[in-house]
């Protein structure tokens, strides 16, 4: 009995967690700062292809410029280069769009065909745009298209917040009504 007593001590005794990596402990910092998700669409070798993103933001008025950051290990990486894309905001209903462009392949996402790109269904907003420039950005590449059409949409927002998707709904109000 007293073993039996003894390996549950061993075993109940909590064990230290190893201590995060510089670059988990970044990862998770960075993981603080809430995002929208977005889904970079093309057409490469006769098929369309996304990429999930949550770095995104507007660059220019005059030029109409936006920017989206794609990993250079993502499979799409070198196809998307040079080519006409769109921007796809994702809604919160759909989280199952962003996992299937994220590596989780599902039912396949409904197209739109674009303009210059193909886009995607359900987006809350869409952007078509033409390559403008790239630019190095470590284990990124930095890509800015100019805008030759756009539409939005009301609706709530798929978001990205601790490493997990979640919802920002457009009804509820910060700061800003009290100005």
């Amino acid at each position: 009995m007293d073993r039996f007593v003894e390996q549950r001590r061993e075993r109940s005794e909590p064990r230290p967690l190893p201590e995060p990596t510089e670059r988990e402990r970044l990862r998770m910092a960075f993981s603080r700062f809430p995002t929208g998700v977005c889904v970079v669409a093309f057409e490469a070798d006769g098929a369309r292809r996304g990429i999930t993103v949550n770095s995104f933001t507007s660059v220019s008025f005059d030029p109409q410029l936006l920017l989206v950051s794609i990993q250079r290990t993502a499979s799409s990486h070198d196809l998307l280069l040079d080519r006409p894309f769109s921007v796809n905001v994702l809604g919160s209903s759909q989280e199952d769009v962003a996992w299937h462009f994220a590596g989780r392949p599902n039912d396949s996402p409904t197209w739109i065909e674009g303009g210059a790109a193909p886009r995607l269904a359900g987006a809350l907003a869409w952007f078509d745009c033409t390559p403008w420039a790239r630019y190095d950005g470590g284990d990124h590449t930095l890509v800015l298209g100019e805008i030759r059409s756009f539409a939005s949409r009301r609706g709530d927002a798929l978001g990205f917040n601790g490493s997990r998707f979640t919802e920002i709904s457009e009804t509820v109000l910060g700061r800003e009504h009290l100005i």
